[in-house]
């Protein structure tokens, strides 16, 4: 056994991922490889003990079931076409504005999110529905990349999101007042999205052009709110499903999961869509991914826990703490901490690692930890979107159409002001707290 001291440990183990996974190694194992390894060195042949505790703390978490419902709920609303029957109702409503296209992308991206909670699926969505006709529409190509970008990324903050399932018994919370806490925070970016894209289009007008009124439907007022209503009463429905049960206390988010399954492929029975082909697509997909999270997960329960036995987690502590501006000085470098690891590591990584760590330091610093862990779980957001590793550009990227003649540059420079409209979004939240934490202090118990 080799004794390393706590800040070499910590060196060896934060540096060893980052450098493993510029070399293109799959996240998984660079963490699970690192966590071993460093953990044999260090404990022997007792490493077998303490991954073996880890792990049957982390198999018994009962909240853990809800990660595969919800994606298979999320993946099988991809097949019932609801997106395709929001964007049109939307359409009527907007299109004839400068920048209409643009706020029914977003609005459809925040009503897919409150469904979905899955980032591939909602960006896809939106991809194929909502960024063809921006284009072939006069859209400047880096706004309709980097709308499609923003909204399809709102799925992670606005529940049901996976990773906040996966976030709360990282950090000891509840899944259900985590869900509630994120709604006036997704809510507020959708806002400031749609803000962005109509002060844009008024200054751009040849880059957000309105629709000539001759191309959309003429239909009467009550008519379009009765399209409306009736393309958005199933997602509604679906939502009161999932949400309303957490909200009034009558089941936790699991049962909740399950439930939001059931009536997702209701729905698509309903829209005639449902075929055995669909339940075999949408079961292996959910195994994909529900084995991709679990295999990280797995994989993070060793690194974390040879890094705290070894000492590690009071390094980053101590360097945190230590930092000048007493606890807004600490507070903002978990921030850029978390930032700057968005670039290089996926987000479940940054959860599984950074959480355990991070969450004990917020403690001592005073902050409130729901509060605390939704304003982290705004900061992923901005994961997404900021390369070299950005699951919401190499998504667009690899659905848009090849006649679209988008470019990875498009866009990249399409997503920039959205990241800045995430930061603005972090200062309000830190400004006014009780958009956070009001709702959930709603919840029946």
């Amino acid at each position: 056994m080799s004794n390393l001291s706590p800040e070499i440990l910590t060196a060896i183990m934060l540096g060893g991922i980052l450098l493993l996974i510029l070399t293109g190694f799959p996240v998984g194992f660079v963490i699970g490889g690192i966590g071993l390894g460093v953990g044999y060195l260090i404990f022997g042949h007792a490493i077998s003990s303490l991954l073996y505790e880890r792990a049957l703390a982390l198999m018994v978490n009962y909240i853990l079931l809800a990660v595969p419902l919800f994606i298979f709920m999320g993946t099988m609303l991809e097949y019932s076409g609801i997106a395709e029957k929001l964007f049109d109702a939307l359409y009527v409503w907007f299109g004839s504005i400068r920048g209409g296209l643009a706020v029914t992308t977003i609005l459809l991206g925040t009503i897919v999110a409150a469904t979905v909670g899955i980032i591939a699926a909602s960006v896809t969505m939106l991809s194929l529905v909502a960024l063809p006709t921006m284009i072939k529409r006069g859209y400047s190509k880096s706004l309709a990349a980097g709308v499609v970008c923003a909204g399809g990324c709102l799925g992670i903050l606005i529940p049901p999101s996976v990773i906040l399932v996966l976030y709360g018994p990282m950090a000891g919370l509840s899944v259900g007042k985590l869900f509630m806490g994120a709604f006036i925070p997704g809510f507020l970016l959708s806002g400031l999205y749609c803000v962005y894209a109509l002060i844009y289009s008024y200054f751009h007008p040849r880059m957000a052009p309105a629709i000539p009124p001759e191309l959309i439907p003429k239909i009467p007022f009550w008519k379009k709110t009765l399209n409306l209503f009736v393309a958005v009463a199933p997602t509604g429905v679906l939502i009161l499903a999932v949400l309303g049960v957490i909200f009034m206390g009558i089941a936790p988010p699991s049962e909740a999961a399950a439930v939001g399954a059931f009536v997702a492929t209701i729905l698509v029975m309903a829209y005639r869509r449902f075929s055995f082909k669909v339940l075999k697509d949408v079961s292996l997909s959910t195994l994909r991914s529900s084995g991709f999270i679990f295999l990280i997960l797995a994989a993070a329960v060793a690194f974390v826990g040879v890094f705290v036995r070894g000492g590690g987690g009071d390094v980053v502590n101590e360097l945190i703490m230590g930092v000048p501006g007493g606890r807004w000085g600490a507070f903002a470098v978990i921030q850029f901490i978390i930032f700057i690891l968005g670039f290089f590591i996926d987000v479940l990584a940054i959860v599984f690692i950074m959480v355990p760590i991070i969450t004990p330091i917020a403690a001592a610093l005073g902050f409130d930890p729901l509060w605390f862990a939704l304003m982290v779980n705004v900061n992923f957001q901005m994961a997404f979107m900021t390369p070299p590793f950005a699951m919401a550009i190499f998504v667009v990227r690899g659905v848009a159409a090849r006649e679209l003649e988008l470019t990875m540059m498009d866009i990249i420079r399409g997503v920039i002001p959205f990241v800045l409209l995430i930061m603005v979004g972090l200062a309000l939240l830190v400004i006014f707290p009780d958009l956070i934490l009001w709702l959930p202090s709603k919840m029946i118990r």
